[in-house]
């Protein structure tokens, strides 16, 4: 792995010579011609060309910032802050990574993309690489469509001639997400059934981004006015159910999604970044079990929860439910994702010490009452287990934790631990769990929704697809026929309730995942995150610091007091960085900004 860095980097640093010393490549064209005749001589030079394209796609990074930091921006997280975007207070700012890096990178592949002819492939070869450049292209391009809108398609490499194109206007989005879904179809019908080898650009990684694409596509257009929304969702379904048929299981242990050291072979993975001790780690553990990711869900992402017999808490018939005011009821006969989002409730002696003691050597004493379910649930160490520790395991003595600062803390009751486990145990920031960049818990839920926005839901497919996603939290499977429009009394009325259905699981399948504020963004329902932000339901005798919605002896925790203004209109696209429109006047700004 280290050689083909090495490789690629010595590759890509020839490139960036070549293109940017202009001067240079005027005066020694052949010199210029000769390198890019070596770099794309032959199949596995182009294949060393493509390593570096992997870098697109997201994945744990080694800093703080990472996917879960957008939900922030949604109804269902909240940390400490109050998001600029979500307060009406975002500015148009001079660079933005998305803008910029996005057409970095769209540059490098349409440099590949032109040159692939040099290597004398044969047909397939040729269009399988094809493919694969147009599946990077694209998914940096639906990073500019979902962000800005319209922008400008860039075909293939630019030079100081095409200088219309350079200082043009932007496209239309009609044109952008036309040519993505082009690309994306080429790239699912050209690109190789199993890739270059085991975890690499394949049909069904190509199969997984339509399926998203399409979704998000057309339900933006559907919900915000626009048309040709079905040839959008039906593209969604078509690739979605394809995967569905091909990957009908998944892994059983929804902890281990996304804290295991290996994904390779794992049912439902389709793709992943693998991290591998003194090569590749990452900080998100590291930073999950400490102050630096304060991150907290939301009374309203705890309360998508079901309970095991599959109906909301609020259903009027649910006896499993058994309220939110003592802090261990809460969270009996619930999803077991629950206990994987947040740490239950306990208490133990030593806190911020390697050891910790039982209050009570009663082993149904309720200070201790999820150590065996949650240890049954994961599996127990390296994956998450009780007490709650820090990086170096330090204790935290007690969930939750408001006050005492080390190791671990929360604003509202409910700390996000989703990414938390001991594979590199007591080391700091080399953490080795792998990623999942596509997998069929979003791929399943892409098919359930999109069918169902084209009239297309069946019980068959929710089958398929909402149950599966279910039993791994131990929750009874959907029974569409029983879902009535009093089935959850929370239901925003304007959604269909079985849509509401789909909509709660994907918000509980993916939350901290980065989707969140997107999908409000797409449904144009980002006037739920503008919503009061509440917590735990705490006594302020237990709790004196804690401030407590309407200043009331006991109630839900309302950590920030202040409260968003209504969700403007124009935010729904973000500006266009203002450098951009510097160095061409004819950008046309998004509306209203």
């Amino acid at each position: 792995m280290k050689k083909i860095k090495f490789v690629l980097t010595f590759v890509i640093g020839c490139l960036l010579i070549i293109a940017c010393n202009n001067d240079d490549f005027l005066d020694k064209k052949p010199k210029d011609e000769l390198s890019v005749a070596t770099i794309f001589s032959s199949y596995n030079n182009i294949k060393t060309y493509v390593w570096s394209f992997y870098d697109f796609l997201e994945a744990y990074p080694a800093s703080t910032t990472w996917s879960a930091t957008r939900d922030l921006e949604g109804d269902l997280m909240m940390s400490g802050g109050r998001p600029s975007y979500i307060y009406g207070e975002y500015n148009i700012p001079t660079n933005d990574g998305r803008y910029s890096g996005s057409y970095i990178n769209i540059r490098k592949v349409n440099i590949m993309l032109d040159n692939i002819y040099r290597a004398g492939l044969s047909e397939e070869d040729e269009a399988h690489w094809r493919g694969v450049g147009l599946f990077f292209r694209a998914h940096e391009y639906f990073t500019l469509l979902s962000t800005f809108g319209g922008v400008t398609w860039v075909e293939n490499e630019l030079t100081d001639q095409d200088l219309e194109l350079l200082y043009g206007s932007r496209d239309s989005r009609d044109l952008v997400a036309d040519n993505i879904l082009r690309d994306l179809l080429f790239a699912v019908d050209n690109i190789k059934e199993n890739g270059d080898g085991d975890n690499t650009i394949n049909a069904d990684v190509a199969r997984a981004l339509l399926s998203r694409f399409g979704l998000f596509e057309g339900t933006w257009r559907k919900y915000h006015g626009l048309v040709n929304a079905d040839k959008f969702l039906n593209a969604s379904i078509e690739a979605s159910e394809e995967l569905v048929d091909k990957y009908p299981v998944i892994m059983d242990n929804y902890d281990h999604v996304f804290n295991s050291d290996d994904l390779k072979g794992k049912p439902g993975i389709i793709l992943y970044k693998e991290y591998v001790i003194d090569q590749l780690t990452h900080t998100i553990s590291t930073n999950t079990r400490s102050t630096n990711n304060k991150y907290d869900i939301t009374r309203k992402g705890i309360d998508q929860f079901l309970t095991k017999n599959g109906k909301p808490i609020y259903n009027a018939t649910n006896t499993e439910f058994l309220g939110d005011r003592n802090f261990n009821d809460e969270f009996k006969n619930r999803d077991d994702r629950l206990l994987i989002m947040t740490p239950p409730p306990y208490q133990v002696t030593g806190n911020g010490a390697q050891d910790f003691g039982f209050l009570s050597d009663n082993e149904l004493d309720p200070s201790r009452e999820y150590f065996p379910i949650l240890e049954a649930i994961t599996g127990g160490f390296p994956y998450k287990n009780l007490p709650d520790r820090n990086w170096s395991g330090r204790v935290t003595g007690e969930v939750p934790n408001f006050t005492k600062l080390t190791p671990t803390q929360t604003n509202n009751g409910y700390r996000f631990w989703k990414v938390w486990n001991e594979h590199n145990y007591k080391t700091s920031s080399q953490d080795v769990s792998d990623m999942a960049i596509f997998r069929m818990g979003e791929v399943m839920l892409n098919y359930a929704e999109a069918t169902f926005e084209m009239g297309q839901f069946t019980q068959a497919i929710a089958d398929a697809t909402i149950s599966k996603l279910r039993a791994r939290g131990g929750v009874s499977g959907m029974v569409v026929g029983v879902i009535s429009s009093d089935w959850d009394p929370m239901r925003d009325p304007s959604v269909d309730p079985v849509l509401w259905e789909i909509r709660r699981e994907r918000a509980v399948e993916l939350m901290g995942d980065g989707f969140r504020r997107d999908d409000l963004r797409r449904w144009k329902k980002m006037d739920y995150a503008t919503e009061v932000k509440l917590g735990r339901w705490v006594k302020k005798s237990d709790y004196p610091t804690v401030r407590i919605q309407n200043n009331a002896p006991e109630g839900y925790i309302e950590y920030l007091e202040d409260v968003p203004p209504a969700f403007s209109e124009h935010y729904y696209l973000y500006p266009i960085p203002s450098s951009e429109r510097v160095i061409n006047p004819n950008l046309e700004q998004n509306p209203d900004w």
